[in-house]
């Protein structure tokens, strides 16, 4: 008799998928490069869990493509969400990535509606808000009452990434839960910011002066959170970083275990 085809076996990691960046980082390659931070990528990779891209994915690339991970990491970029997305009009100064928002647009509900892990920081919140329908301010240091929520530039990453700002977390969230109380401090990179929130997101920290920073997907069948902040920087020295990346880890080991 002919042996039973073997199933092939399951990565020993789940896999989680971070969205590229595109830039042309050399004008004289005009095609471009595909461009992931380390610190996203090393932090998924301490969690236990194997970052995998996708360079060349497009927004009709996912349904094949999202079946294939057990988690999406929408990550922070210098790149700005088109504001068309939103039905303004893109400032003169903004750095976009038409590619990136193509793909994480259909991404982001694609991953709510097959119950995969989501995790979206900063850009990603943005993404994610956008994607559900909602707004976002172009320049947040130009609204009034607003605090400016940019970095330092001109100091290194160890002072830009430092934490600026506390924010309000609602009584019994998973973010509560996360921070042990329902304040915690947190860093802030970022120019644009939540002006009107997405269907379905739930508002569950604010920075003083009242911007959401933190959101839920209400209903989501699977962890579904973003952040306005970075927890993957040196999360290991930071409880509240931790204990939030390890919840999302968790939940992309429960969905592998599912398959």
């Amino acid at each position: 008799m002919a042996a039973e085809p073997r199933m092939p076996k399951l990565p020993h990691k789940p896999l989680v998928w971070l969205p590229a960046c595109h830039r042309n980082l050399d004008l004289s390659d005009p095609g471009g490069y595909a461009v992931l931070a380390d610190r996203y990528a090393a932090a998924v990779t301490a969690l236990g869990l194997q970052p995998v891209l996708f360079p060349m994915a497009e927004a009709e690339d996912v349904p094949c493509l999202l079946p294939l991970v057990d988690g999406v990491l929408l990550t922070g970029s210098p790149s700005n969400v088109e504001a068309t997305h939103f039905g303004a009009t893109a400032l003169a100064t903004d750095l976009l990535d038409p590619r990136r928002d193509r793909l994480t647009m259909r991404l982001v509900r694609e991953a709510l509606a097959a119950a995969v892990p989501l995790f979206g920081v900063c850009r990603g919140l943005q993404e994610m808000n956008v994607a559900l329908g909602g707004s976002l301010h172009q320049t947040l240091h130009d609204q009034p009452g607003m605090m400016d929520h940019r970095e330092p530039e001109d100091e290194d990453l160890a002072v830009q990434f430092a934490e600026r700002h506390e924010v309000l977390l609602e009584p019994g969230s998973a973010f509560a839960h996360w921070a042990g109380g329902n304040r915690a401090f947190v860093n802030s990179l970022h120019g644009q910011g939540i002006r009107r929130l997405g269907e379905g997101l739930l508002p569950e920290a604010r920075a003083p002066d009242g911007l959401v920073e933190g959101v839920r997907v209400q209903g989501a069948p699977a962890f579904a959170y973003g952040v306005q902040w970075h927890p993957e920087w040196r999360h290991e020295l930071h409880p509240f970083y931790e204990r939030t990346l390890q919840a999302f880890a968790q939940a992309c080991k429960e969905h592998r275990a599912t398959k």
